[in-house]
């Protein structure tokens, strides 16, 4: 009952579904063509045999005029473009093939009852095999058009039916019925096929359905609902081919937060979350047919600036979103600033396939956090000769032998209460025969790159611990570890062996960290740091005060000394700065943890860091970074002269 309900309301013109109108219009548009065709050749065909018994304009006229009609319509659904129709577009097609299909329908069946009035009973046959093939016909390739079936089928057959059956001829009677018959079977298989139709349309509709919500689900941050990174990938996939050939520029933005991390360790993660979906909500007000606006992950968002921006209004873009994201967020009863870094790229300056665009907008963004923080920088020239230049370096670093091109520099670190030195700090030294002295931020970030650093750092350290042995037993080592290190149980199990090996008392050496070290992974770093004071080895906090969570690190982790960085002690003098380095050693004093002054060059600097109780100090005045022989050199000449400072 349902199906028949279903099927006549098709029937009714009515439609059935939203969007079946236009899949209706396209099955029928398979099948007219052949529709038209076929009666055209019937009628011509019917026209012929009547042709010596009828009337000229009944056999010349008449089905000249329906075939040009026919024609007409042929030609009007093969220029009929299916996919550019409107839903109501296509609804009124229907509606308007389903009069005409009625129209033509009493017309033909008019003639052809009309023209069996002439000649014998071969002609009469002939009308009666006309009109049961032209209904099977139309109800065959007007399948997906049941109205106009139903239409063809009620006109013919009614008018056909009531000729022949008041005939009084018993063969037009069982011609009649028969035919109707038939008939009646071809709408039955009519309904069913076109609720068939209807059922795997609807089936496809929700197979799409699912199928874009799936999609959608796949590019989008489920957080901030902003598009994801494989979205962002696609997207600029998508740029770049239609930027092909045209060299019409686009631009390519990461921006990542500057003081996320904090904002998350201190308010927890409920907190991180609150801040990461409203800076994505500023962002999705810059969104547009112009910008998409996406979710790399963790702290990082990507944008893609599209064509018909000049450069100087993509960069205005990038620092209008920095201003944006540096307004205060509401995390509870609290303020917090995120701010963020901005790396820029652009389309084909800066590159032409996607890694490229990427890598280098990414460099971009490693300039704005390292000299920038806060604005945004667009990848220039001079980033492009700087990439190059590490490459070099990278490439050097590769081949290098090691062993026999690095070297360990020591710089003593005085005991401001006893005017003895009490450590050295050995420094990596690099000379490549290809490319000269390389700094060590230089290679030691092209080892993390390279990822050899494992091997630069335990190599290095077997070089110091060795030269440790021809130190006075007082002179302990102190030695910086790389921020991949701690993360690398081989690299803390090779530590550990070399400090074995050695012979050297473990309470000699200080291994210094910075907070980037410990950022990489805390958990991690903080087993490490545990197995590595088991031995005895003591650790040291580097550069203390210029990140954002030290006094966190400090509470949670197991530490033996901190070292002030040098930029307060270059500010010592000022209220502001004295402030802060008081403030550093009394927490030092309360948590029992001692403190060495770096970056002391001038003798004011060394009188403050003794005057404030620094117990350590370390920079220029005191001594550079020298050969062991040097420092040993110096050291003697500085014993036997009484005197801390180490040079003549």
């Amino acid at each position: 009952m349902k199906n028949w309900k279903e099927f006549l309301t098709g029937v009714a013109g009515t439609p059935l579904r939203s969007g079946i109108e236009t899949r209706q219009v396209a099955e029928l548009k398979k099948y007219i063509l052949s529709l038209y065709t076929l009666l055209s050749v019937n009628t011509c065909a019917l026209s012929f045999t009547h042709y010596a018994v009828a009337p000229a304009w009944m056999t010349l006229g008449v089905p000249g005029a329906l075939v040009a009609l026919c024609a007409l319509r042929a030609v009007h659904w093969r220029r009929l473009r299916v996919p550019d129709l409107a839903a109501s577009d296509a609804v009124r097609q229907l509606r308007a093939t389903s009069l005409l299909t009625a129209v033509l329908s009493a017309a033909f069946v008019t003639w052809a009852i009309a023209l069996g009035r002439y000649g014998g009973p071969f002609e009469q046959g002939h009308v009666a095999i006309f009109v049961a093939v032209t209904v099977v016909a139309c109800i065959f390739c007007l399948t997906h058009l049941p109205v106009a079936a139903f239409l063809v089928t009620v006109i013919v057959m009614g008018v056909f039916l009531v000729h022949h059956l008041t005939s009084g001829n018993h063969v037009f009677v069982a011609i009649a019925l028969n035919t109707a018959f038939v008939t009646a079977v071809m709408v039955r298989i009519l309904a069913d096929n076109f609720l068939t139709f209807i059922r795997l349309v609807e089936a496809q509709a929700r197979a799409e359905r699912l199928a874009d919500e799936n999609a959608r689900l796949a590019h989008t941050d489920g957080l901030t609902g902003l598009p994801n990174r494989r979205y962002f990938f696609q997207r600029l996939d998508g740029l770049l081919q239609e930027a092909a050939g045209t060299d019409v520029p686009f631009g390519l933005a990461i921006l990542d937060l500057d003081r996320f991390k904090p904002i998350n360790d201190t308010y927890g993660h409920t907190a991180g979350d609150r801040v990461l979906t409203e800076i994505a909500r500023r962002l999705s007000a810059f969104a547009g047919p112009d910008i998409t606006a996406t979710r790399l992950g963790g702290d990082e968002f990507g944008l893609l600036i599209r064509p018909s921006r000049p450069e100087e209004e993509v960069i205005a873009v990038c620092h209008r979103i920095c201003e944006a994201l540096r307004a205060p967020i509401r995390v509870g009863e609290t303020q917090v600033v995120a701010g963020c870094s901005c790396g820029l790229a652009l389309y084909p300056s800066a590159g032409r396939d996607a890694d490229v665009l990427f890598d280098r907008a990414d460099y971009a963004l490693y300039h704005s956090k390292e000299h920038l923080r806060g604005a945004a920088t667009l990848f220039s020239r001079e980033h492009e000769d700087a990439i190059r230049a590490e490459l070099a370096v990278e490439t050097a670093l590769l081949s290098a032998d090691l062993a026999a091109e690095m070297e360990v520099y020591y710089q003593p670190i005085l005991d401001t209460a006893t005017d003895t030195i009490a450590f050295v700090e050995g420094l990596a030294r690099w000379t490549s025969p290809t490319l000269g002295r390389i700094p060590p931020d230089r290679f030691i970030a092209a080892a993390e790159r390279s990822g050899i650093i494992h091997t630069v750092t335990i190599l290095l350290l077997r070089k110091a611990l060795a030269d440790t042995a021809g130190l006075p037993p007082e002179v302990g080592l102190s030695f910086n570890l790389s921020s991949h290190n701690l993360a690398s149980s081989e690299t803390v199990c090779a530590i550990l062996a070399a400090v074995r090996e050695s012979g050297l008392d473990p309470r000699r050496l200080t291994l210094e960290l910075t907070e980037t070290a410990l950022m990489r992974d805390f958990e991690r770093a903080r087993e490490a740091i545990a197995t590595l004071r088991a031995l005895g080895v003591q650790i040291a906090l580097d550069d203390f005060g210029t990140g954002y969570s030290s006094l966190g690190y400090v509470h949670r982790l197991p530490l033996d000394k901190i070292k002030i960085d040098r930029s307060f002690m270059a500010d010592i003098q000022s209220d502001l700065g004295r402030s802060v380095v008081v403030t550093i050693l009394g927490l030092c004093r309360n948590l029992g943890l001692d403190c060495i002054a770096e970056g002391v060059e001038t003798r004011e600097q060394l009188a403050a860091a003794r005057r404030h109780g620094c117990r350590y100090a370390q920079g220029h005045l005191l001594g550079m970074p020298m050969p062991l022989d040097e420092f040993l050199f110096r050291l003697r000449s500085a014993t036997a002269g009484g005197r801390g400072r180490i040079w003549a």
